[in-house]
């Protein structure tokens, strides 16, 4: 159910309660009867709700205003506390449990049509027969392309239980080919990217903290310790949490027996600390952790903990400020709550929840517009809420994770021509249109070096501004000189991720222009 609807149901429900407690006192009252509306038993809900469905003049829908109740009143607690109707519970545990079931591609849109990025090894696509670049046309009976189908929508439409099936007609080579595909688990990986920036440095970017992360984190940090990585820049960026068990596994892996992980506290629950059992493997590491607007829960929990006890350092932006911990309740109509039960806190006693206002939704917006993205002295800090780290610096609380080291976002380099090609996505496009053009040759291509040089001898760059020419899109003079260092890495980004190298192409061509990874390479801490 979506939050307008309910909404609109929470609305009329008001107005429905108000005139019935008006009817419903009158007629009592005249019987000289009256109902125990004890608010420490949550029966005056019940009983309003009974009497709609008793009394009522029209019919009602009683699960739907039940839902519309429930959400009315979560609404009044804090913004992480929310009930899911079944399909978007079911969604909410699939993006965490580290699998899904479906056929097993990726896929862009970049023209109102889905093209087929990456086909997953072994899964039921690549058993089929689908390809890298595939155009999706139509999915069972219905058409996709070209009708402006929601991204989410087209989703929904190939995921389905294991063992089910589903047609996809693809166009390849200007031949329509229907596939008949069989559905099956599909693994989600939450490690985009794992490699060398240099003899010494290693990269890892995480997504979220799902089931398998620990499991997935500790394979691609050993393999790179293999490679001869004493620096790991870990980046946490957009990386929204999950898991508590996973954050704490991988804080375990840095700390040294006895250190603070985190310890979480509520009206309904006792402490329950969690200490560091110096088993971990990586401790010998340098660490730098990225993190910005985005990094919240789980990713607060390691910056947080590695932050207070001096073992790494934080590099970025203020973190988004979630310090709150849900725990499921599930219904057997698979629908359910995820209710805050519980504060976590950083080893030093912060509490990293930013206020409850009314505009905490749009805390983002705001921070942009009162200079918080571009200056360190923009940062809000609650300065009475002031605590120490292990070896004596001073941290704050009440607001997201504040870096050590700021970096803030560069809009400096984002010119009219870069702000056009954005807005039409010129550099997605045109990704897709090199693929076409070039197909057995880029997916054949496997070694990041013999990518670049690929690139180099096809003139990405002259192709590239011959296709944004072709769109009505031309820098003007002089512009292109500024833009082209800032947005060539990105272009080759794009049209390298075509390749077998797929995510890690993608971030070692975007990682040049990352002013925040080569800030983090200047100050690694131990």
């Amino acid at each position: 159910m979506k939050r307008n609807t309910y909404a609109a149901v929470s609305a009329a429900l008001g107005a429905v309660i108000g005139v019935l407690a008006t009817l419903i006192v009158f007629t009592f009252v005249n019987r000289q009867k009256t109902f125990d509306g004890d608010y420490n038993r949550w029966r005056k809900l019940n009983l309003i709700l009974q009497q709609i469905q008793e009394n009522y003049v029209d019919t009602v829908d009683v699960k739907e205003l039940t839902d519309a109740a429930v959400v009315a009143a979560l609404g009044k607690l804090d913004p992480h506390s929310v009930y899911l109707p079944p399909v978007e519970l079911e969604a909410s545990e699939t993006e965490l449990s580290g699998n899904f079931e479906g056929i097993g591609i990726q896929f862009n849109v970049p023209n109102d049509t889905a093209i087929v990025l990456s086909v997953i090894p072994g899964g039921p696509s690549e058993k089929a027969g689908l390809q890298q670049g595939d155009r999706i046309i139509r999915v069972d009976a219905r058409e996709i392309a070209g009708h402006k189908t929601p991204q989410d929508s087209m989703v929904r439409l190939m995921k389905g239980p294991a063992g089910t099936k589903v047609r996809i007609t693809v166009e390849r080579g200007g031949e329509k080919i229907p596939f008949d595909i069989t559905r099956d688990k599909i693994p989600v990986h939450c490690v985009d990217a794992a490699f060398m920036l240099d003899d010494t440095t290693g990269y890892l970017r995480l997504t979220k903290f799902t089931r398998t992360t620990y499991s997935e984190f500790i394979t691609a940090a050993e393999r790179l310790k293999a490679l001869g990585m004493t620096h790991l820049i870990f980046d946490l960026r957009e990386n929204t949490g999950g898991y508590l068990d996973q954050a704490y596994l991988l804080c375990n892996e840095f700390l040294n027996k006895g250190d603070k992980v985190v310890y979480m506290e509520g009206l309904h629950r006792k402490r329950s600390d969690l200490d560091a059992d110096g088993r971990g493997k990586l401790k010998d590491l340098q660490l730098s952790v990225l993190i910005d607007e985005g990094s919240a829960s789980s990713s607060e929990i390691f910056a947080g903990a590695m932050q207070d006890n001096d073992r790494g350092v934080i590099v970025g932006r203020r973190s988004f400020g979630k310090g709150l911990v849900q725990e499921p309740v599930n219904f057997t109509d698979g629908s359910g709550l995820r209710l805050t039960v519980a504060r976590f806190y950083t080893p030093s006693g912060r509490c990293i929840q930013k206020p409850y206002t009314d505009h905490y939704a749009y805390d983002i917006y705001e921070r942009y517009a009162s200079g918080e993205m571009t200056s360190a002295d923009s940062i809000k800090v609650n300065t009475d809420e002031e605590y120490y780290t292990a070896g004596g610096r001073r941290v704050y609380g009440g607001g997201g994770i504040v870096p050590d080291v700021f970096v803030p976002i560069d809009t400096t380099k984002a010119s009219d021509f870069y702000i056009k090609c954005n807005k039409k996505a010129v550099a997605m496009r045109f990704a897709s249109a090199m693929f076409d053009r070039y197909r057995s040759e880029l997916s054949a291509i496997d070694d990041f070096d013999r990518l670049e040089a690929w690139m180099e001898s096809r003139n990405i760059e002259g192709q590239f501004l011959a296709y944004a020419a072709k769109q009505g899109i031309r820098p003007s003079e002089g512009e292109w000189s500024v833009t082209s260092e800032y947005m060539m890495p990105q272009v080759k980004a794009l049209v390298g991720r075509y390749s077998k190298l797929g995510e890690e192409a993608f971030y070692k061509f975007w990682i040049v222009v990352d002013k925040t990874v080569e800030e983090a390479r200047k100050t690694p801490r131990s």
